[in-house]
């Protein structure tokens, strides 16, 4: 089979998620089972693979799932005993004294606290906690969900302490014998070479990721403002740009000088401080405040079966400040004391795993959960230590555990096929055809086309690969080393090309139905997941279309 062919066929089932779910506006728990089936007969007609590697992809696919909504179930857990204990109403007052803007408010969980978790844990989990947090003071679950998803970009690439370098694009590239020449001959070692694709990363995350929290702004006066109006976003422009460049200064500076593992951590804190110290003062705050029709006035698709009343008061209203935030402190604070290597929670944490080898006999296929390392026990640490602080009652505690697991199941019945769906669609590699794997043949089929103009398309692959994996580290594991190849044949610099995936491969974050599923869980959404993929289009086009003119320009007008 040609390879114009082959890649045709391998788009598929990326198309039928689209055409299902974001055009014809199923619920993901019905588009994603066609999607699966879909994959799967591709797989086994066109691929040759067996069926015994189906099953055992499909089954890693779902203790895959069962680790997302583990995060989701904690993430729910956690605002449900914040809502019963009456710590949502202390931090909604909080945040109305720093500013009752909606535009500002958005802009400092969203894109600063949310892009601290994201550097702390990866795993989707900014959107599974920053969503929830904004709709308890008040947002519609919708538009609290589009925030969360958006900010899943500029600090993607760093998340998790650095994992999609430091795992991804490393798993991707080492031992390559192209790749170790060409790191040789600059007179480097194999780590100062990913130091050297991460600083790239991070200068063009930067340069990029500066107009986020206008996108924000923009976006949430558009889609959720009485007016409708793009232009009351711009309103708020003088601390939108301050905010984004608050973060992505410091951000810029950690990737060039210390590496991988810290932007998204020194970015954001840096940034908190500077922003809402700057919105106590009333520096670069709009001065018109800006917030959503009232509460009557809301579609019907805005609201979540969790959204938090406002008036609220079965909680008590005398916790402090200080106390009701004390749980997301616990969970930033454990995060990041969980994920740093140089100290030993992160070895005892994932001293225990259930391992899961050689699925089905399967070589290659293998699974391992770590219940005490994965974000939602954290999660779930938090909540009850919440319980205990607040001094809730038992009635309180059990009806929270159970607002949770309720919530959760809805969650599961699109994760249950979308996850495996992924899966099958990745490792269609192992098969009796010769073919390779799904992916990788569509991205061979668009450098085929592309040629020399690959810079401008090499984003777009990262976030393929994010869009059907879930995650910017298998997408830089599946794509770093092709990349390479692609800017060696066409005589480019190899870590501008492996930086461009990187870029895309954390802007497709905004959009993979992984995250969507998930952060929609949080809030009652679940079956709304289409409208928000129509929304975070916007911004994730943004995103790919600037990185490929960065790449075209740095290659072909800087030379570089």
């Amino acid at each position: 089979m040609n390879l114009g062919l082959a890649a045709l066929l391998a788009t598929a089932p990326i198309a039928v998620v689209f055409i299902f779910l974001v055009i014809m506006r199923w619920p993901a728990k019905k588009a994603m089972p066609v999607a699966y089936v879909v994959t799967a007969v591709l797989a086994v007609s066109v691929w040759k693979v067996s069926g015994t590697v189906i099953a055992a992809a499909t089954i890693q696919g779902i203790l895959i799932t069962i680790t997302l909504l583990y995060i989701i179930f904690g993430a729910l857990l956690l605002l449900s005993t914040l809502k019963a204990s009456g710590a949502v109403n202390t931090i909604r007052r909080g945040f109305m004294d720093i500013s009752p803007d909606r535009r500002v408010q958005a802009i400092i969980i969203g894109w600063l606290f949310g892009a601290f978790i994201e550097g702390a844990s990866g795993f989707g989990t900014p959107a599974a906690v920053a969503a929830p947090l904004l709709v308890a003071i008040g947002f519609p679950a919708m538009a609290a969900v589009m925030v969360g998803l958006i900010i899943q970009s500029t600090p993607v690439s760093f998340g998790a302490v650095g994992t999609p370098i430091l795992v991804g694009v490393n798993s991707g590239l080492r031992g390559a014998p192209e790749v170790m020449a060409l790191v040789e001959s600059m007179g480097m070692t194999f780590p100062e070479y990913l130091v050297h694709i991460g600083a790239r990363v991070g200068i063009i995350h930067a340069i990029i990721g500066t107009l986020i929290p206008l996108f924000l702004a923009c976006l949430l006066t558009a889609f959720f403002g009485k007016n409708k109006s793009f232009k009351e976003g711009l309103g708020a422009w003088k601390f939108a740009l301050f905010a984004g460049v608050a973060m992505t200064i410091p951000y810029v500076f950690t990737a060039v000088f210390l590496g991988p593992e810290f932007p998204s951590l020194v970015g954001p804190l840096v940034g908190l401080a500077l922003v809402v110290t700057a919105a106590r003062k009333g520096w670069f705050v709009p001065k018109d405040t800006w917030d959503f029709p009232d509460k009557s006035e809301w579609d019907a698709e805005w609201i979540g079966a969790a959204s938090v009343e406002i008036k609220n008061n079965n909680g008590r209203n005398n916790i402090s400040l200080a106390s009701a935030w004390f749980p997301y402190v616990l969970v930033a604070l454990m995060l990041v004391l969980s994920r740093l290597p140089m100290l030993p929670f992160k070895a005892w944490l994932q001293g225990y795993k259930l391992n899961f080898v050689n699925i089905l006999g399967v070589k290659g296929i293998s699974q391992a959960i770590e219940p005490f390392y994965l974000p939602g026990f954290i999660l779930i640490v938090a909540s009850l230590a919440a319980a205990l602080i607040h001094n809730m009652k038992k009635e309180q505690v059990a009806q929270a555990w159970s607002e949770a697991g309720k919530m959760v199941f809805g969650a599961s019945l699109a994760l249950i096929f979308a996850v495996p769906m992924v899966r099958v669609f990745i490792l269609s590699g192992i098969n009796a055809s010769g073919m390779k794997s799904m992916p990788i043949t569509l991205a061979e089929g668009v450098a085929q086309m592309a040629g020399g103009t690959w810079p401008a398309f090499a984003a777009v692959i990262g976030a393929l690969g994010a869009f059907v994996a879930g995650s910017n580290t298998v997408s830089n594991m599946m794509f770093s080393l092709f990349q390479f190849g692609v800017a060696e044949r066409i005589a480019v610099t190899p870590a501008i090309i492996v930086a461009l995936q990187a870029v895309g491969g954390a802007a497709g974050n905004m959009i993979c139905v992984h995250n969507v599923v998930a952060a929609s869980a949080t809030t009652g959404l679940v079956g709304k997941e289409g409208s928000l993929i129509r929304k975070t289009l916007i911004p994730t086009a943004y995103y790919l279309v600037f990185a490929g003119f960065i790449g075209l320009v740095a290659i072909y007008v800087l030379n570089l």
